[in-house]
């Protein structure tokens, strides 16, 4: 059996997704994100108090991009991965991993709009300058979707895969700062790849880490 442990509107989404897509028996243990995450009990699980973490044949898996690519090469090696020496292998891993520095602006952010909780805290810089880095990711993803004359269904020339996965629940997260009214192909891409049951099902089915679905910009002093 296949457990994973998760906070809704976090990373652990990502695998969320993944495991309703791979369509695999599992079972989910949620936690609050609070200091629950640094339990003796969890960080056994997740040495760093973050998820996902994965129990899987026994054994014990952290580190979002790791547990994707195991999960896909396991159970879905040509289907949701790409297996060594295919042609779209290369490109599967680049945006794979790409998710994470999509998430690492989506991550500032959050602390930033949400988890500093007054507003002597916070800083209208650094927010300003996270949601430029969001956006320079969002034309990345623009960049690789567009060709000329048209533009790519999938991130991926040969179709959807777990790397649209990663980085379209990156992307869920940084649009709560930033939009995609710039970025077309990106926007429509979004919009089918977060149509299918697979995400759907991976949506909080309560409260979440972001009470909005849009955290306005500050103004810089």
């Amino acid at each position: 059996m296949i457990t994973l442990h998760h906070c809704p509107q976090t990373r652990s989404m990502r695998t969320l997704w993944l495991l309703h897509e791979l369509d695999v028996p599992f079972q989910v243990q949620s936690y609050p994100f609070d200091r629950t995450l640094r339990s003796p009990e969890f960080l056994s699980l997740s040495p760093a108090g973050r998820v996902p973490a994965l129990d899987i044949d026994g054994e014990h898996m952290f580190e979002t991009g790791a547990i994707t690519q195991y999960l896909s090469e396991r159970f879905s090696p040509d289907g949701l991965g790409r297996s060594p020496g295919s042609f779209d292998r290369m490109s599967w891993l680049v945006w794979l991993h790409f998710a994470e520095t999509i998430s690492q602006h989506a991550a500032a952010l959050t602390q930033q709009h949400v988890a500093l909780y007054e507003d002597h805290m916070r800083s209208p810089v650094v927010m300003k300058l996270e949601a430029a880095r969001v956006r320079k990711c969002y034309a990345a993803i623009e960049a690789g979707l567009s060709t000329p004359g048209e533009n790519r269904e999938y991130l991926l020339t040969s179709g959807f895969s777990a790397a649209d996965i990663s980085v379209g629940q990156a992307v869920y997260m940084a649009r709560h700062f930033a939009t995609l009214d710039d970025f077309p192909a990106t926007a429509a891409w979004y919009a089918r790849i977060t149509a299918r049951a697979g995400f759907q099902a991976a949506l909080p089915q309560g409260d979440g880490i972001y009470a909005q679905d849009f955290y306005a910009p500050w103004p810089v002093d």
